[in-house]
C-alpha cells in the first residue's frame, strides 16, 4: 500500500518529466487492478469517505481556492473563468452530495449487459468490466475533480487528474483530501493520480503512454480538446463546444417559451449546457413572441446578437456576424435568428450546432418527434431548458464529461459509461469440430 500524496514527494519526481509521467501511470495501472478486485460495496464506502472529508475539510479546501481566485483576479482572467473557478461552502457540500449520489448507484461493474445458451450449450454472456486507467485532463472547474474521481472509482477504474493551472491550489487540496479517504478506507491512493506540474510537457507525455493509459477525456475549450486529440496516440473522448440551441417552433406556448429562454441562458451562463443560440419561427415576428423574447433576455442583462428580421423587431440588438452562429459565448450574450420554417431551424442547428444539446419548444407532437428524430445531438429536449443537460440531473451523480462524440459514450457521462465488456463463456467440454 502506497502512502497519500505529498507535496514534497510530487517536486522532487518532477525534475524528470517524462519519468514522473510514467511513474504516475504505472502507479495508477497496479492499483487500478487492485481496485477491480474489490467488492462493489468496499469502493462505495471509499466513496463514502470522501464525501465525508470534503465536507470536514472545507476551511482548507476554500483557502486553497482563495489562493487561485487571487491569482486569476491578478491575472486578469475573464467573469465567467473566474466563476466556473469560485468554491463555496455550497459547492462543496454538492460535491460531497453528488459523491454520495455516485454511491448509491447500482455497481456497474460485472453487471451482465446480455447474455444466451448456444445450441452446443455453451452459456454465453456480455459483463461489464472497467476500461482500466483514465487520463483527465480538464481546466477551470475544481469541483469537478472529485466528481471524476468518484466516477472512476465507482467503476472500477483508475485516474490521473491534470487541472488547469489556474485551480492548482484547489485541486492540490481536493486530490489531499480524496486520497487520505482512500487511504483511510483500506484503498490504494494511487488509483487517484494528479499531475503536480503546471508544465505543459507533461501532458504531451502522458498522451504518448499508450497501453499504459487507456483512455483520455479532454474537458475545456475547443483549443484543449483539439491539441489533445491532435497529440494522442490514445483513444479519445470529446467534450466539443456546447452551441446548444433552441428552437421556438409556430404553435408553442408563450409563456413557457419565454421562461425556458431566459433561464437556459441567465441561469448559469457560463456553462456548456447554457443555450448560445435561439432560433424562433418567421410567425412569432408577427404575433409579438420575438420582440418579447428579446426584451426579457435584456431586461435579463443578455446581450443579443440578431439577423435582420430580429434587428427590424427589436433595434436595440448587435447585428449578427457569420461567426456568432458558431460561437459558443459562456456569457451573458445570445445569437437570435428567424427562420422560415421546421426544416429550416433543423438545418441551421445540424449545420452550426455542436451535437450537445438542442432544444424544441412546442405544442406539436409531430414537430417534437420530427425534432427528436432529425436533430443530430447528443441530447434532445422537448419543452425544457438546456441547462438540464447533466449528469447529475439525470441522477448520475455527476458526470466526466458530456460526450459529442459517438464512440463510446455519448451525452453526460457516468460510472456506468466508464466500462467496457468482456465476453465469458462456460462450457461443460464442448470443443470445435
Amino acid at each position: 500500500m502506497t502512502t497519500p500524496m505529498t507535496a514534497e514527494r510530487s517536486a522532487r519526481a518532477i525534475d524528470d518529466i517524462p519519468a514522473y509521467c510514467l511513474d504516475l501511470a504505472v502507479r495508477a495501472r497496479a492499483a487500478g487492478r487492485r481496485l477491480a478486485r474489490l467488492s462493489g460495496q468496499r469502493r462505495d464506502a471509499a466513496l463514502l469517505a470522501i464525501a465525508d472529508r470534503l465536507i470536514a475539510a472545507e476551511s482548507a479546501i476554500l483557502k486553497a481556492n482563495a489562493l487561485d481566485l487571487a491569482a486569476a483576479r491578478q491575472a486578469g482572467l475573464a467573469q465567467p473563468m473566474i466563476e466556473r473557478l469560485t468554491l463555496d461552502g455550497s459547492r462543496i457540500a454538492k460535491m460531497a452530495e453528488g459523491v454520495r449520489q455516485i454511491a448509491a448507484q447500482i455497481d456497474p461493474v460485472g453487471r451482465i449487459i446480455e447474455g444466451s445458451v448456444l445450441p452446443n450449450g455453451l452459456k454465453l454472456s456480455k459483463v461489464r468490466v472497467p476500461i482500466g486507467v483514465v487520463l483527465f485532463i480538464y481546466e477551470s472547474r475544481p469541483n469537478v475533480t472529485s466528481d471524476a474521481a468518484a466516477l472512476c472509482i465507482k467503476s472500477g477504474n483508475a485516474i490521473i487528474l491534470r487541472g488547469g493551472k489556474e485551480a492548482a491550489h484547489s485541486n492540490q487540496a481536493l486530490v489531499t483530501v480524496i486520497r487520505d479517504a482512500m487511504a483511510e478506507a483500506g484503498l490504494d491512493p494511487d488509483v487517484v493520480g494528479f499531475v503536480a506540474t503546471p508544465d505543459r510537457a507533461a501532458v504531451g507525455e502522458l498522451l504518448k503512454l499508450e497501453g499504459r493509459i487507456d483512455v483520455v477525456i479532454p474537458r475545456g475549450g475547443e483549443s484543449l480538446i483539439r491539441a489533445v486529440t491532435a497529440q494522442s496516440r490514445i483513444p479519445v473522448i470529446k467534450h466539443y463546444t456546447g452551441n446548444c440551441h433552441i428552437y421556438v417552433d409556430r404553435r408553442c406556448d408563450h409563456d413557457m417559451a419565454e421562461a425556458i429562454c431566459i433561464n437556459a441562458k441567465t441561469q448559469r451562463p457560463s456553462v456548456c449546457n447554457a443555450v448560445e443560440t435561439i432560433l424562433v419561427h418567421r410567425e412569432h415576428a408577427e404575433t409579438g413572441l420575438l420582440a418579447r423574447l428579446c426584451q426579457g433576455l435584456s431586461d435579463a442583462g443578455v446581450e443579443i446578437r440578431g439577423d435582420e428580421r430580429t434587428l427590424n423587431a427589436f433595434p436595440q440588438a448587435r447585428a449578427a456576424t457569420e461567426a456568432d452562429w458558431d460561437t459558443e459565448y459562456l456569457d451573458l450574450v445570445v445569437a437570435m435568428a428567424v427562420v422560415d420554417d421546421f426544416d429550416a431551424a433543423v438545418e441551421h442547428i445540424n449545420a452550426h450546432g455542436s451535437c450537445h444539446t438542442d432544444a424544441i419548444v412546442t405544442s406539436d407532437y409531430e414537430a417534437a418527434e420530427h425534432f427528436i428524430r432529425d436533430v443530430d445531438s447528443a441530447d434532445v429536449f422537448v419543452n425544457c431548458s438546456t441547462r438540464f443537460s447533466d449528469g447529475g440531473e439525470y441522477g448520475l451523480g455527476a458526470e466526466i464529461g458530456i460526450s459529442t462524440d459517438r464512440l463510446h459514450a455519448r451525452g453526460p457521462m457516468g460510472a456506468m459509461d466508464l466500462t467496457t465488456y468482456k465476453w465469458v463463456v462456460r462450457g461443460n467440454g464442448q470443443i470445435r469440430t
